[in-house]
């Protein structure tokens, strides 16, 4: 049994196009200053219209593979966490796998809202420590611009599209790599984030399309306090689990939703600033690509290092929230 799992190459992808907030300000009432001061958003990016979460994900799938110095048949399972999948069936994951040309392996999706990467890494670590895999791509994309409800100027504003990716394999010294993970659910409080029609509760319709009923409602402050205390949960559980405290983690990478609420989390730990890692200002929220994304872009960057100990956390529809420990 492989005593743990480690990530041996990252990725993303963003699409080209953006969208400032001075361009939503032209479709909604709303500034600049109005949504830096309530989310800390600047940008986000949008998908051209015939684009789809696939066009996303391959190209972060395959940086991560070239990272990792792996081939796409190397591969021995893939994981792609979203809500924005290409369609109802066939999965994200098995158009991905025909696309990268990897071997006729296991490949599923994931939905778990914005803490669906955390579910996905949390089973590909446990597929890789029991020995059925060795080697497993994980995804989280997201093309939340198409579910986007442009004439709500308190959900507009907030989202982006994006993919995130990490190959994952077994870690050679059983150092580095995933220490821990948490998982949790609150299904009680699903009506706060949705998308109504679309399922079999509510197939398409001529009054579903008209009533914007495919498109995504949140009650944002009632998600406000609880996606803290989640983070917040999480934090503590997997910190207190490995014999340590939130002050000898590294760097944390929180689910990039509200520069508030990560602010907010970071406060209640008493983090410095600089241990907390941030680009909501650039991508908005995109869900379950946003840890990856950011965590690829920390790597790139210089702020997570090998050795460091790094906190994943998020919170998302459903309600779910969760995090993983690792050390880098």
């Amino acid at each position: 049994m492989v005593l743990r799992s480690r990530a041996l190459g990252t990725g993303m992808s963003v699409p080209a196009q953006v969208i400032t907030n001075e361009d939503l300000a032209r479709i909604v009432d709303t500034s600049d200053d109005w949504i830096v001061t309530r989310t800390g958003m600047k940008e986000r990016r949008r998908v051209r219209q015939e684009q789809a979460a696939s066009d996303l994900a391959v190209p972060a799938a395959l940086q991560a593979i070239e990272d990792a110095q792996v081939s796409p048949k190397e591969l021995d399972a893939i994981i792609v966490a979203t809500v924005t999948s290409d369609m109802l069936f066939p999965s994200t994951s098995c158009i991905i796998q025909d696309r990268i040309g990897a071997r006729h392996v296991p490949a599923f999706d994931v939905s778990a809202g914005c803490t669906g990467a955390i579910y996905a890494l949390s089973l590909a670590d446990q597929m890789i420590r029991v020995g059925t895999c060795k080697t497993i791509l994980v995804v989280g994309v997201e093309v939340l611009t198409k579910i986007t409800n442009w004439t709500d100027r308190s959900t507009c504003v907030l989202f982006g599209d994006a993919a995130g990716a990490v190959v994952l394999g077994p870690s050679n010294n059983g150092e580095h790599g995933i220490l821990g993970f948490h998982l949790a659910s609150d299904g009680r409080g699903g009506h706060t984030l949705r998308m109504p029609a679309g399922g079999s509760r509510m197939p398409a319709s001529h009054n579903t399309v008209e009533s914007r009923m495919h498109t995504l409602y949140m009650r944002g402050n009632e998600i406000f306090k609880t996606a803290i205390n989640m983070m917040t949960e999480s934090c503590n559980i997997l910190t207190e689990q490995a014999n340590m405290t939130p002050a000898d983690v590294d760097l944390f990478v929180f689910h990039q939703a509200n520069l508030r609420i990560i602010e907010a989390v970071g406060k209640r730990l008493n983090l410095p600033s600089e241990k907390v890692f941030v680009n909501i200002h650039k991508y908005g929220n995109t869900s379950s690509a946003s840890t990856l994304l950011a965590i690829h872009e920390a790597k790139e960057s210089g702020r997570l290092k090998r050795g460091d100990l790094l906190l994943q956390v998020a919170f998302g529809a459903g309600l779910t929230w969760g995090g993983i420990l690792w050390k880098w």
